[in-house]
């Protein structure tokens, strides 16, 4: 009878499947763009809990895709070919609401964006800033919370019944806010997903798709809740006739 030896200390592990390879590419894409600042390639595989030969293979396919880029030291960030993608995500959903965000954001002062539903998750897929405000909250494309908590995730639950909501066995609970915000046609939410800022949001319902939700956030702002509500909830009917 003969036996394998065991690999010796320190030697890089055996070839991965395709599907595992591919898998390890999406969570080092994710990693980065979750990612504060660059990271070395060490850290990249210690996030990935892989060998750093098997962290550098990934990176080398995904730096001939653009997909990421080194900087002069080496460490590893999210490349030009990503944001060549990300045009392709939703495309009409973007189209239809980035002239609705730059009305919103710059009436109102405060960031507009819109918000995907994904998983457990929302996610924000456009964002616009205010023109002419110094002290605005940024909020990211990419940038992910929990979508149990926040005005966008109320508003993408109160797109459907609690029935509905149920029926899809997202083994998340259909919170009674969204019941609320289903009759006024817009969500509210304080403190809920970083201290100290406000977000209201309202349902964009999506043909053939799952329903996405047109938020702002803010610190402060002297327009009435109620008002900047309806104007969201205005908007995201605007939205939906184009998209229809």
């Amino acid at each position: 009878m003969t036996s394998s030896a065991a690999a010796p200390a320190g030697a890089a592990p055996a070839q991965a499947s395709p599907s595992q390879t591919l898998s390890r590419g999406i969570r080092a894409l994710e990693i980065l763009a979750a990612a504060p600042g660059p990271l070395t390639i060490a850290e990249l595989a210690d996030a990935m809990g892989v060998h750093r030969s098997v962290a550098y293979r990934i990176l080398r396919t995904l730096e001939d895709h653009s997909l990421l880029v080194r900087d002069d030291a080496g460490r590893v960030q999210p490349g030009p070919g990503l944001a060549v993608l990300a045009r392709g995500v939703s495309r009409n959903l973007q189209g239809a609401a980035l002239p609705e965000l730059t009305h919103l954001a710059n009436t109102l002062d405060m960031t507009a964006f819109v918000a995907l539903w994904d998983h457990h998750d929302c996610i924000t897929l456009v964002t616009v800033e205010p023109r002419h405000s110094g002290a605005t909250v940024a909020q990211h494309p990419g940038t992910r919370h929990p979508i149990n908590a926040g005005a966008p995730g109320i508003a993408i639950q109160s797109a459907l019944t609690e029935a509905e909501w149920d029926r899809l066995e997202t083994g998340i609970p259909y919170r009674p806010e969204a019941a609320e915000a289903r009759r006024a046609g817009y969500s509210a939410s304080h403190d809920e997903v970083i201290a100290g800022v406000s977000s209201l949001a309202a349902p964009v319902r999506v043909p053939g798709g799952r329903p996405a939700a047109l938020a702002v956030v803010y610190i402060r702002s002297a327009h009435d809740p109620s008002e900047v509500g309806a104007a969201l909830a205005q908007s995201a009917a605007r939205i939906e006739r184009q998209l229809a």
